[in-house]
């Protein structure tokens, strides 16, 4: 039976993943009672909702816990699955942090007299500060046409992807070229499954380039530190999905070009879906120019910081389109094409239905500055942008993190001060 929780602590984190658990760190450090609860298991979504050949997109020297860098034998490379939840797992228990597992917070308001009144699924609390250490991926996003679609053609969303063989024989179209969706198509194309692509407007980036992965002349170029207070386009970066490039096999790059030569077969976005027809619009050449005008973008960035630095480094090959649709596909009846089943590739919604505090916009988003909200001792980490690039990521939450214990800390003096 789960025990009781107690009835006030003076900070909560909601969340025991690794940005709540970066908090909780800080908390330790500073002597502030706090306790951690999580829903689920700690580093659940990293435990089982990824896919078995899963790996980072960023180098693994990017995975900075606080006092809990990678110090494994290969820092330039990509972690798996696995390799990535012992990383956590030990983070965690490098300090025994205050988790209660297994246990659903189900509401939050303000109380009467300052601080908060919290309800979960084994009693209720109160507590002076609350941090909201939940991410972004509560709910897989699933079109309304989806239930339109013939019963006989498998749906699946790419949080519960494992691997090809779940999915029936025959063609698979997997929905959005985020980077789960490219990832996930080239696990179909590398086992030979014929695999279709609706590509939608996201971003690419280079992965090698100049003798050096990309992320790590823009790490040297200051890029991952412009904060979204500094960025030239703030709402560009807030709302543009990530760029797509594997870490699967030491790294490389995506260009969806060249898998349409070796038999995928790219459409544009989808438009709609009934029976066994699925529409698309005729944007497939206008995403592609897109992705390649990011990619372009990003080697003339380093290309720069190169010159700015008189550095002397092999130069690249000037880009080139080895592939261009002949025509666009508007249309396709999925069953005459082959196509037995689909995955939803196109992200997730945040849920924030628990949370009666008046700390969110019209669309139901956070709203902070770096991480700190208006509502007193109310707090956000571990979504993208809080701060750089880097928030959200295992690059920037050490920073992001201390930052927040930080207020929490001054905050709970001034408070005992008082």
């Amino acid at each position: 039976m789960t025990e009781a929780i107690v009835p006030h602590v003076p900070v909560l984190i909601i969340g025991g993943g690794q940005a709540g658990l970066s908090v909780s760190w800080y908390l330790m450090r500073a002597g502030i009672e706090h306790i951690v609860l999580e829903r689920h298991r700690r580093f659940e979504s990293w435990r089982n909702n990824r896919w078995d050949t899963f790996c980072l997109v960023t180098p693994n020297w990017q995975c900075r816990l606080p006092e809990w860098s990678y110090n494994g034998p290969d820092p330039d490379g990509f972690m798996l699955r696995q390799e990535i939840v012992d990383y956590l797992d030990g983070f965690a228990e490098s300090f025994d942090p205050p988790l209660r597992e297994g246990v659903d917070v189900t509401h939050v308001s303000p109380r009467e007299n300052g601080g908060y009144c919290i309800e979960t699924t084994v009693g209720n609390m109160t507590a002076d500060q609350v941090v909201i250490a939940t991410g972004g991926y509560d709910n897989p996003i699933v079109p309304p046409y989806a239930a339109d679609l013939d019963p006989s053609i498998v749906q699946m969303h790419s949080r519960d992807y494992r691997r090809p063989s779940q999915l029936p024989d025959g063609g698979t179209l997997i929905v959005g070229t985020g980077q789960s969706g490219v990832q996930i198509m080239d696990d179909f194309h590398l086992e030979g499954r014929p695999v279709h692509l609706a590509v939608g407007p996201a971003p690419r980036s280079p992965r090698m380039y100049r003798g050096r992965d990309a992320t790590n002349w823009l790490y040297d170029a200051g890029t991952y530190a412009v904060t979204i207070d500094r960025h030239p386009d703030p709402l560009k970066a807030l709302t543009q999905t990530n760029h797509y490039m594997s870490g699967r096999d030491g790294g490389k790059e995506i260009d969806l070009r060249k898998y349409a030569l070796e038999g995928v077969q790219l459409y544009g976005s989808v438009a709609g879906a009934s029976g066994t027809t699925m529409a698309f619009l005729p944007d497939l050449e206008k995403n592609l120019d897109d992705a390649d005008k990011s990619y372009l973008g990003i080697r003339k960035q380093i290309d720069a910081w190169i010159s700015a630095q008189g550095l002397d480094v092999p130069q690249e090959p000037p880009f080139e389109k080895v592939w261009r649709p002949e025509q666009e596909i508007t249309e396709v009846d999925l069953s005459g094409a082959g196509i037995s089943s689909i995955i939803w590739a196109i992200g997730f919604r945040p849920d924030y239905s628990w949370l009666k505090v008046d700390c969110l916009d019209e669309r139901g988003k956070p709203i902070f500055r770096r991480g700190v909200t208006d509502a007193p001792g109310l707090y956000f980490i571990g979504l993208g942008w809080l701060n750089t690039w880097g928030s959200g990521r295992f690059l920037g939450i050490d920073e992001d993190s201390r930052y927040l214990a930080e207020q929490i800390v001054a905050r709970q003096k001034n408070r005992l001060a008082a």
